[in-house]
């Protein structure tokens, strides 16, 4: 007999336009409806052009742009962005690029409590949560408040024609996790479960047609779309073993933040997989496979995406670092997380072998 139904689920305020051409054509709009006049546009040096093509059509509405964000968002860069913040009297900030321009306007919003916008120009997923984060002293923190998540959320399809293929794929790998997570975190829902499942099954059948393809702008539609997705899980649930571990790999040592997930996410997977079955049949449907660390390990290889975390430029010596730092957080994750069972994942990861459930 099947379990009664027995869940929460917390819908989060916001907004999302959703079309080609809208970085310019809505955002302007979308601060008027707020009533910001004087907004900050903040990027990263990758972003600046597009963000200053939506800074030009905020005209008068745009106070600034500064373009100074950085992955895994530094503290003081942070503050920095803060102080200008300040100084240009802004009334609210507008995000374009990736997780590092996203992630940097949330930490104006969180310590300004200015309205954010975000524009996202790749599939990190992070203009869908209330979480935020930021390094210092060589660690990642990250912490979820509503004052962080994105009022309106402008996608564009057409800022992710220039994406380079192998961060595309490795995006989009980052989207993946959010959506996997979701599937057996303690706060997941019949509604994420939907979410998570379409997510996975748009991503991973798109990617192909994205890195064969990168001009197509129907393609990049449908990964921008699961991209949504995805992050909207994330958005509504609790992060679990793959995002902690991502996160001390970033933060303590500086390894790249989509290439990190894709890399790690066929091995958590492995590992959490005996205690989450459920999550592991959805998966298996949504991907048409009995082995689904394995497939998605050969996927993202088929496309040319990093395999092993030594290629992303961690020590074997910081292995052992790594697994006693992610083992000694607390948060919720399917399976018992121990400095053992963390070691061989990130061993397994670093060489490259084979995914097996259960190691």
């Amino acid at each position: 007999m099947d379990t009664p139904l027995d869940f929460s689920y917390e819908t989060r305020p916001g907004r999302v336009v959703f079309r080609p051409g809208a970085a310019v054509s809505a955002t302007p709009g979308e601060v008027a409806r707020l009533g910001l006049h004087r907004v900050l546009v903040v990027c990263g040096g990758r972003g600046e052009t597009a963000a200053r093509a939506v800074a030009d059509a905020l005209g008068g509405q745009c106070a600034g742009v500064h373009a100074e964000a950085r992955m895994h968002v530094p503290a003081e860069v942070a503050t920095r962005a803060v102080e200008v913040a300040r100084e240009i009297r802004a009334d609210g900030c507008v995000a374009v690029g990736g997780g590092s321009a996203i992630g940097l306007g949330k930490a104006i919003a969180l310590r300004t409590g200015l309205p954010l916008i975000a524009v996202p120009s790749t599939y990190s997923g992070s203009e869908m949560t209330p979480v935020w984060g930021l390094t210092e002293d060589g660690a990642k923190r990250t912490g979820r408040d509503l004052a962080v998540q994105p009022r309106s959320v402008v996608y564009d399809p057409e800022l992710t024609l220039g994406l380079p293929v192998p961060l595309s794929v490795t995006s989009g790998f980052n989207a993946l996790a959010h959506a996997v997570e979701a599937l057996y975190a303690p706060d997941t829902s019949p509604l994420v479960q939907l979410m998570a499942e379409e997510g996975v099954r748009a991503m991973t059948g798109v990617l192909p047609t994205v890195a064969a393809a990168p001009g197509d702008l129907d393609a990049r539609s449908r990964a921008l779309y699961a991209a949504w997705l995805c992050g909207a899980c994330l958005g509504a649930t609790t992060m679990g073993l793959h995002h902690k571990l991502c996160h001390v790999l970033g933060g303590t040592f500086d390894l790249p933040h989509a290439e990190t997930h894709t890399v790690v996410l066929p091995y958590v997977l492995a590992y959490n997989a005996s205690a989450a079955p459920r999550a592991i049949a959805t998966l298996s449907r949504a991907l048409g496979t009995d082995d689904v660390p394995r497939a998605l390990r050969e996927l993202a290889r088929g496309l040319g995406a990093p395999h092993t975390l030594a290629e992303l430029g961690l020590k074997e010596a910081d292995l052992a670092v790594a697994a006693a730092q992610a083992a000694g957080q607390a948060y919720p994750n399917p399976r018992e997380v121990t400095p053992h069972g963390v070691l061989g994942l990130l061993t397994a990861a670093y060489e490259g072998w084979e995914p097996r459930v259960g190691s």
